[in-house]
C-alpha cells in the first residue's frame, strides 16, 4: 500500500469514526431528556417505568461503546503526559505503536468473546428480567462487538497513519 492510498484509507477511517462519534454525542442530549423526564415522573406523578431506567442504560452503553472510538480519534484517551511529553519524536512513536497493538489486540479478544455472548442471548430470545423491560436484549448486547470493531477499525487506521504516513496528529489536542 503507498502512503498516498495509506492516507486516502486513514482519512476515510476517520471521517466515519467522526461521524459516528458525533451522532453518538447526540445520544448525550437525550439520555438528559430521558433521565429528565423519568425524575419528573416518579418525583411528580409517583409514576416509574422500569423500560425508562432500563433505556437510560441502553443509551449509556451505547454512547460509551461507540465514543471510544471518537476519543481515540481526538487523542482524548488518558495518557501520563507527564512522562510522555519529555520523550523524544522518536520514542513517541515507539510508545504510540505499542500502546496501538495492545489496543488492537485487546479490541480482537473482546470482540471474539463478546460475539458468542450476543449470539447465546439472541438464540435464547432474551429479554429484560424486570416486569415491564425492554426486549430484545441481545440488541444491545450486539453494539459491544459493534463499538470494539469501530474502536478496532480506528486503532488500524491510526497505526498506518504512524507507519506508513509517517504523520502525527497535531499537537494541539494534548498539551
Amino acid at each position: 500500500m503507498t502512503n498516498r492510498a495509506s492516507l486516502l484509507t486513514v482519512r476515510s477511517i476517520e471521517a466515519v469514526i467522526d461521524a459516528i462519534g458525533r451522532a453518538a454525542s447526540w445520544v448525550a442530549l437525550l439520555i438528559i431528556v430521558l433521565m429528565t423526564c423519568n425524575v419528573l415522573l416518579r418525583y411528580t406523578f409517583n409514576y416509574g417505568t422500569v423500560w425508562g431506567q432500563e433505556l437510560e442504560w441502553h443509551l449509556m452503553g451505547a454512547l460509551i461503546l461507540f465514543g471510544m472510538s471518537y476519543a481515540s480519534l481526538k487523542d482524548g484517551h488518558v495518557r501520563v503526559d507527564l512522562f510522555y511529553a519529555h520523550y523524544s519524536k522518536k520514542t513517541k512513536l515507539l510508545v504510540d505503536v505499542l500502546s496501538l497493538l495492545l489496543q488492537i489486540g485487546i479490541c480482537c479478544v473482546i470482540i471474539w468473546l463478546s460475539m458468542n455472548y450476543v449470539e447465546q442471548s439472541y438464540s435464547i430470545g432474551e429479554i429484560s428480567a424486570d416486569p415491564g423491560g425492554l426486549p430484545y436484549r441481545w440488541a444491545i448486547k450486539a453494539l459491544l462487538p459493534i463499538g470494539f470493531t469501530l474502536l478496532l477499525i480506528q486503532s488500524i487506521g491510526e497505526l498506518l497513519r504512524l507507519c506508513m504516513c509517517n504523520q502525527e496528529k497535531s499537537e494541539e489536542t494534548h498539551a
